[in-house]
């Protein structure tokens, strides 16, 4: 029995790709030049010849002080925005002093307790200067107050603050599980942020709609590509739900993908993606302005095939992954460090990772020409390929009647379990390979050096939390979420009752228990 070929999500290969393996495709329908409609050579005319793709390095560990020299360290190397880790703790929107939090603090990004947390991570760093991404979702509305709040601290106008929130609740009940309430009180505080950010934020993207975290959580690239984008229309709906035109939020809508190691699947799933969004807004939600047809997106490597064993494997699986995200067109990436499975980055290590976007960018050429393999029978073909599968996929969820259905009825779920056990069972088969892991497997290896974080650092940051709970005025916290518990009550929209109560140093704690006492908790079904 010959050999069987297929891509690291089961996508069977041929031998040889011709032009009959594009039959029915149309270069202006199918591909068009970069820039246009519909954007699957990429969205910009001259791509990296203009502009380079921002370069990020997701930080964070520790207190927010040692965040921020971690920060300014990056900074003067050569990275061009922030992107910033936060703490199991500030995850689940609970504080640094409550016990569920004790041993987490601190240990896999930075804890966030309160406003003055915010003016110390970013102490040194003018936010009309630099853009930041924060991947938060449950607490986002907090996050992202606190991050207002410095801006207006510093003089920054609301207008002139760029960068992202991924605040993408939908992806937290299909894979990460990090959510506080239940999909539809959490629908309605997305809509809440949609709106004001339409409004009041004109450089900010409100939500980042993330697949990167689908993929982590054991997916094809043909379901992170499906639930990415049918989370995304969920989103939209809400946006036009919530009475905005679809035109006056869509362009500041961005996405976030996975670069994992099958080369040419994750490059056809980007350009796929791009096709998709373009025709589902031009079509299924009539937008007019060409800028809502474009899916602009974030790139990070992939976490989860970083292995403990030979971990400087990892330096090269970056490495590859990152140019599939560059080819494929990336507007900013992420590089992971080659330690990040065994604990957060050293400083040589994120160094290092650094440096691999930066060997790209100016040592490979990749930049010189837009969109270098378009039109390449085979990359074309697997991107068709990509499309099919997920449009299938959105097809069910559509007939459900629509994602967040979906998500309660545990079909992303399911999905996403059968296709991880389908490629575990191929590991253990050897069908598939992992250098180091099931193939090549080195006895006695020597541990490398990796970054420890102190337990002092849990105590330093429970003893500022009672420093500042002691100096706010206690009668205007308690004010601000009497108001902000009627405001959850009724409709108005939370953003400036979160506001003020930020401003008034209220803890994330205390304002996401402020929201669950009327939103309520919740539990997943099994879906096994």
């Amino acid at each position: 029995m010959s050999k069987r070929f297929s891509t690291i999500s089961d996508v069977e290969i041929k031998e040889l790709y011709t032009p009959s393996s594009l039959k029915g495709w149309e270069y202006e329908k199918d591909l068009g030049d970069p820039g246009k409609y519909p954007f699957t050579r990429g969205i910009h005319a001259t791509l990296y010849r203009e502009k380079p793709w921002t370069i990020r390095l997701f930080s964070g560990f520790g207190t927010a002080c040692d965040t921020n020299k971690r920060y300014h360290l990056l900074l003067e190397k050569g990275q061009h925005g922030l992107s910033v880790a936060f703490d199991m703790p500030t995850l689940m929107g609970i504080d640094s002093d409550d016990p569920k939090a004790q041993g987490e603090v601190g240990k896999c990004g930075v804890a966030i307790d309160t406003l003055h947390d915010m003016e110390v991570l970013f102490k040194g760093i003018p936010l009309d200067q630099v853009t930041t991404s924060m991947t938060m979702n449950g607490p986002a509305i907090v996050l992202l107050a606190m991050y207002l709040a410095v801006a207006e601290k510093q003089g920054v106008s609301f207008s002139l603050v760029g960068g992202t929130i991924q605040n993408d609740i939908l992806k937290e009940y299909i894979a990460q599980k990090e959510w506080i309430y239940p999909p539809r009180p959490s629908m309605r505080i997305i809509q809440d942020m949609l709106v004001y950010g339409t409004k009041h934020l004109p450089k900010w993207n409100t939500i980042s709609i993330s697949g990167y975290h689908i993929r982590e959580a054991g997916s094809t690239a043909a379901q992170e590509l499906a639930f990415t984008l049918a989370d995304g229309l969920g989103y939209v709906q809400a946006g036009i739900d919530a009475g905005l035109n679809v035109d006056d939020f869509a362009p500041r809508l961005s996405f976030f993908f996975n670069a994992h190691s099958d080369f040419f699947e994750e490059i056809a799933k980007y350009r796929a993606a791009r096709r998709m969004w373009a025709r589902f807004m031009k079509e299924r939600f009539k937008a007019q302005n060409p800028r809502s047809w474009i899916l602009r997106f974030h790139t990070q490597t992939a976490g989860c095939s970083l292995t403990a064993q030979q971990p400087y494997n990892n330096i090269v699986r970056t490495a590859i992954q990152a140019l599939a995200g560059v080819l494929g067109g990336t507007q900013s990436l992420h590089t992971n460090s080659m330690d990040e499975t065994l604990a957060l980055p050293t400083e040589q290590a994120a160094t290092i990772a650094l440096r691999t976007q930066q060997v790209i960018a100016e040592e490979t050429g990749v930049m010189n020409t837009v969109d270098p393999l378009g039109g390449s029978y085979f990359v074309e073909s697997l991107t068709h390929e990509m499309e099919k599968q997920a449009l299938e996929m959105i097809e069910k969820i559509d007939k459900m009647g629509g994602i967040v259905v979906a998500i309660e009825k545990g079909f992303p779920q399911k999905e996403i379990a059968r296709a991880s056990y389908h490629y575990q069972q191929q590991l253990e088969r050897q069908e598939k390979v992992i250098v180091g892991v099931n193939k090549y497997v080195e006895k006695d290896e020597r541990p490398i050096e990796t970054l420890y974080i102190d337990e002092k650092c849990e105590k330093k940051q429970i003893s500022d939390l009672k420093k500042v709970k002691k100096e706010r005025n206690a009668k205007e916290v308690e004010r601000a979420l009497a108001k902000l518990k009627k405001g959850a009550e009724g409709t108005d929209n939370l953003v400036p009752l979160v506001l003020d109560a930020v401003r008034a140093y209220a803890t994330i704690g205390e304002i996401c228990s402020s929201l669950k006492n009327v939103f309520g908790g919740y539990t997943e079904q099994s879906v096994f």
